[in-house]
């Protein structure tokens, strides 16, 4: 002991007691899921704070030079009961809307053993509590300091969840206290009532201002009310309402129109004594809405049918079958990786070599991207780790907390513990693989196609083409059998209002969309998810009759036709009010008190209304100024037709440049940009051209310019590099930069290889569960539960991957 005290004292300077603010990484391995719970439990750097599993954590000593560190083991409890899995229904009925709190719903509680000391490396001596004891003071004092933080600091997955929910608890409203009340002479009955519109008799709400009674929102199914209450305060501007039926002594629900949320009212009972109510003398006679909310939790029959509840199912594990833990509401990001993880361009992407992606890995590794990405892959893919496999006969699964962490940070809601739309995570998660694959393969050209937009003015009959990107075919709902696919989506589609350049006014023009190419990978997503006329998102729950193959050959686009005269790409006339003193279009360069940089003669009358529509839904300020000068100030519809036409090109955002002008408003023929910003986008791997163009499109903004350039990465993949970016044979076999973005092509048959499901009335509640066919069988991915299927649920899915089909 006296050997290993000497070591210690050599090494203490380099171990550290955390600090708040430290990032402790003590529940999974930064280069693998390793856990504490896993066979060789977890090493926790004590100068880093990363994690290790057993099989790196000599990478780590080697290349750090770091010698000591906190080894965490657990083992879990024999008399521990087994969770269902967090999609299966609740085994205890909840009393309350809430999760990690008594009567909620069930949240997996294990109990485990742990055991922690302190391993000195290279040799693995081991140094335990009861050791630091015998040791000197300075020695036992450091050590025992640095070990009581560390098992006391929060670990970086666990600030990152939320422990316990609530959703009983309100917030006291802001209009409760000061409401107005109207002394309009109206008394409620204690029973009988009625909606004043539709006269139904259930789900009604009374005012708190004037007293008067409608019947409440639509549900998702469609039942409960028909909005007369939201309508009331639409019209009226009065926020509180209080569903009748709900009142007893106790207090009851309220409803806040204009905080969009249940409120405590402290003065509740002097609001509705107003109306002749006296609370203590009320029953219940109607469900609370907290109790309506448990209920549609605890549907139980498209979750059974979807997770294949009702049949004995026979686990599975091995390479591409391991399990992925739900980390609280992470079953959406589950789903789509485990599709993913069979696409074979993912996997030789982030499959390749296992030493020389940990060899190449930053210091810190979980904040690496690729390094993180590689990680789920592979171990993944190859199932590297025994304790994937099965504990007393379950899947344990990789419980990918850096990876979530990873790929939602910064994001308003995947950096949540909030349940989130797979569809929407599937687009986030290829547009960080776009983002981080410039100068090497893309993995995500598996599913990247073109449309084809050809829109015919009816009365020119002149035709435009426009081409733009797309990675999902969206499928709305109701519709025909989708074993029907020749008719999906070839009905040309009616535009009224449609600016024409041909005939120079609004008229009518049909639209018909087509494949420009067909992806390896087609991805179909069924719109099941929808808005109600009050906003409120809506499911519809249909059954669809999803063929196994597909046969898109009919949709391909043709392009222009023998004979086929285009619309002509021409402005309407400029837009000046003779009478009226024509001020500069004030934007980034202008301000009230001094609009000299846009010349009178220069700028456009645009009309302020349509202009200011345009830029609420989020465009760039400039492409809609060029949306209303383009349609002659035709109103809201013609330039929204000319923005989701124009969205793909690639001076989209770039300034309005009028007929007869070298340059735009504001802008001089030399344009001058900040050398900095030159450098700092220049520095990211883009040339110059690049960079400018990106500032250019910008107004020499650099936030923006960052912004732009990754989302017009495939537009500037196509620019001749002029600064030495191609070399000479390069740039003679490359004359002609290729017209648009990289798509493969190829025949449009395809074969249904995999489907994503969702339970719930919601995209934002919920559970996904993934369906694959893996060597003719069907495979169930709940989670870390992965069984064999005997009833894939194919009519109920939510988003279906084909691959195509060779001959």
């Amino acid at each position: 002991m006296a050997e290993v005290s000497e070591v210690l004292m050599s090494v203490l300077s380099t171990i550290r007691v955390p600090r708040p603010g430290d990032r402790v990484h003590k529940d999974e391995c930064a280069l693998s899921f390793s856990s504490p719970e896993s066979e060789g439990g977890l090493y926790v750097c004590m100068n880093s704070f990363l994690g290790f599993g057993s099989q790196y954590v000599d990478r780590h000593h080697t290349r750090s030079g770091q010698r000591a560190y906190l080894h965490i083991s657990r083992t879990r409890k024999k008399e521990d009961d087994e969770n269902s899995g967090s999609g299966d229904p609740p085994k205890k009925k909840p009393t309350r809307l809430a999760i990690g709190i008594e009567g909620g719903f069930n949240v997996e509680q294990e109990q485990y053993e742990e055991e922690v000391k302190v391993v000195l490396f290279p040799d693995r001596q081991q140094v335990t509590s009861d050791d630091l004891a015998t040791m000197p003071d300075v020695v036992r004092e450091r050590v025992s300091l640095a070990m009581a933080g560390l098992m006391s600091a929060d670990s970086v997955s666990h600030t990152l969840q939320v422990q316990q929910w609530d959703g009983e608890l309100r917030a006291e409203s802001r209009h409760a206290v000061e409401l107005k009340q109207l002394n309009n002479g109206t008394k409620i009955p204690p029973s009988g009532w009625r909606c004043e519109v539709c006269d139904l008799q259930e789900n009604l709400w009374m005012n708190l201002s004037d007293g008067r009674v409608f019947c409440g929102r639509r549900y998702f199914d469609g039942s409960g009310g028909n909005n007369h209450a939201l309508l009331h305060f639409q019209q009226t501007g009065h926020p509180l309402a209080v569903k009748l039926g709900t009142i007893t002594p106790d207090g009851a629900d309220v409803y806040s129109y204009d905080e969009d949320d249940m409120v405590l009212d402290p003065k509740l009972p002097e609001h509705l004594s107003h109306f002749g109510i006296d609370m203590m003398t009320m029953e219940k006679t109607e469900h609370t809405m907290t109790e309506l909310e448990i209920a549609v939790n605890q549907r139980v029959g498209e979750w059974e049918v979807i997770q294949e509840s009702g049949a004995t199912l026979r686990p599975l594990s091995g390479p591409g079958l391991t399990g992925m833990k739900n980390l609280g509401n992470s079953c959406y990001l589950n789903s789509v990786m485990q599709v993913l993880f069979t696409v074979p361009d993912f996997q030789s992407k982030y499959v390749s070599n296992i030493d020389k992606i940990f060899n190449e890995a930053p210091s810190d590794p979980t904040q690496d991207f690729k390094t993180q990405v590689d990680c789920v892959f592979v171990f993944h893919v190859y199932c590297l780790n025994n304790h994937f496999v099965c504990f007393q006969g379950d899947q344990v699964g990789i419980a990918a907390r850096m990876f979530k962490a990873l790929v939602g940070r910064g994001h308003p809601e995947f950096s949540t513990n909030r349940q989130q739309d797979a569809q929407e995570f599937l687009l986030h998660f290829i547009n960080m693989v776009e983002r981080n694959c410039r100068s090497g393969v893309n993995p995500s050209e598996a599913f990247r196609f073109l449309v084809e937009e050809r829109i015919v003015c009816q009365q020119s009959q002149k035709a435009k083409y426009t081409q733009r990107v797309d990675y999902i075919l969206q499928l709305p709902v109701p519709m025909d059998q989708a074993t029907n696919t020749a008719s999906l989506n070839n009905e040309p589609e009616t535009l009224t209002d449609f600016w024409s350049s041909a005939a120079q006014a609004k008229t009518t023009a049909t639209k018909t969309t087509r494949f420009a190419s067909f992806p390896d990978h087609m991805v179909i997503q069924v719109k099941k998810f929808t808005f109600g006329q009050d906003w409120v998102p809506k499911k519809l729950d249909v059954s669809i009759d999803v063929p196994d193959t597909l046969d898109l050959t009919a949709l391909r686009g043709t392009g222009q036709q023998p004979g086929e005269e285009l619309l002509p790409e021409v402005a309407p006339p400029p837009l000046m009010t003779p009478d009226v003193e024509v001020k500069g279009i004030l934007g980034s360069h202008g301000n009230e008190e001094d609009d000299s940089l846009y010349s009178p003669l220069l700028s456009p009358v645009l009309d302020d209304s349509t202009l200011s529509q345009l830029c609420e839904m989020g465009f760039p300020l400039e492409a809609c100024r060029k949306a209303v000068y383009y349609t002659g100030n035709t109103g809201i519809d013609a330039a929204m037709n000319w923005v989701m036409g124009h969205m793909d090109d690639p001076d989209f955002s770039a300034p309005l440049v009028l007929p007869g002008t070298s340059s735009a408003p504001g802008t001089t023929p030399t344009e001058s940009f900040s050398e900095e910003h030159l450098a700092t986008i220049v520095s990211m791997g883009f040339s110059r051209d690049q960079a400018t163009r990106a500032l250019r499109a910008t107004s020499n903004v650099l936030e923006r310019a960052v912004d732009w350039i990754f989302s017009h990465l495939d537009d500037l993949e196509s620019m001749e590099v002029s600064e030495g970016g191609r070399s000479a044979a390069e740039s003679e076999g490359s004359r002609e930069p290729p017209p648009g973005p990289k798509v493969r092509d190829g025949p449009g048959k395809y074969e249904l290889f995999a489907f994503i499901s969702h339970m719930g009335t919601s995209t934002m509640c919920g559970h996904y569960v993934c369906h694959i066919k893996k060597d003719q069988q069907w495979v169930i991915f709940n989670d870390q539960k992965v069984c064999a299927s005997e009833k894939p649920p194919k009519d109920l899915g939510y988003l279906y991957f084909y691959r195509r089909v060779t001959e």
